[in-house]
């Protein structure tokens, strides 16, 4: 089945956009200092299971622009449902992509269908487990100090958690991330990048969520990401968990088979 790849126009920029498949809309959205290849086991599964399968480079990340002005994620999802012209969309987001995905369906309602995070909540993030708070102090430092190693070291421990080490994971899979990382922070990383800018009071709105949401759990992630997937759905109108075991903040990539079971399921009964 062929991938088509294209640059979508957006205001201030451009998005990098892979698309595969034909049938119900399915965008996803990566993490932080990834890119869409995070997907790549699930462009082609959904696809082969009858979806239309879109996943953007977020601005400032892959094959994006680098933002230099004010932007909104959430923009970005609207900008490229209305260019599908096949909404509304199911929206699965981890991490950051799952910030954005709630936000989107705050903003632009009638543009989404579903949502699915994956080791998140919304994007006001609030931390309190010591594993977090020192991979995030470690994390700052770096950037202070324009320190890529380091702050890809640090990127790392988030990726095996507080419950393992990168010995314990699939290699492929670290070296997959380390390169996604490797390559925002050399492509993308400037002094007149801007960060997005996210939706205030996300929290206090959830009841606003009418549409049915799923949080994924890979149960060896840091506890502040379960807590706040749970508290996503525990406030919204439709809401479920699921848990991959054996997985810490990357299910998709760490534990393909299992995550697709769970995302196909939520998809096949969205149709039914």
């Amino acid at each position: 089945m062929t991938t088509t790849s294209y640059d979508l126009p957006v205001t201030g920029g451009h998005l990098h956009v892979e698309e595969r498949g034909e049938g119900p809309p399915v965008v996803l959205l990566h993490g932080g200092a990834l890119d869409h290849r995070m997907w790549a086991d699930q462009l082609a599964v959904l696809a082969a299971a009858g979806y239309r399968v879109v996943a953007p480079d977020a601005r400032g990340h892959g094959q994006s622009s680098t933002p230099t002005a004010p932007f909104r994620q959430c923009d970005d999802v609207a900008a490229l449902v209305r260019h599908l012209d096949q909404g509304p969309v199911v929206v699965v987001g981890l991490s950051m992509g799952g910030g954005a995905a709630v936000d989107a369906v705050l903003e632009h309602p009638h543009l989404v269908r579903a949502v699915v995070t994956v080791g998140s909540g919304t994007n006001e993030t609030t931390f309190a487990d010591p594993f977090a708070l020192e991979v995030f102090a470690t994390w700052q430092q770096a950037q202070a100090e324009h320190d890529m190693q380091s702050w890809v070291d640090a990127f790392l421990r988030l990726v095996h958690g507080p419950h393992r080490t990168l010995q314990d994971m699939d290699p492929a899979a670290v070296g997959q991330l380390r390169d996604m990382a490797v390559s925002t922070l050399t492509t993308h990383v400037r002094p007149d990048a801007v960060a997005p800018h996210h939706v205030a009071g996300s929290w206090d709105r959830l009841g606003e969520i009418t549409v049915p949401v799923l949080t994924v759990l890979g149960e060896l992630d840091v506890s502040d990401h379960l807590e706040m997937g749970r508290r996503l759905v525990a406030g919204v109108n439709d809401g479920r968990e699921a848990q991959v075991a054996g997985a810490a903040h990357y299910p998709p990539m760490e534990r393909p088979d299992a995550f697709n079971r769970v995302l196909l399921t939520f998809l096949d009964n969205l149709a039914t």
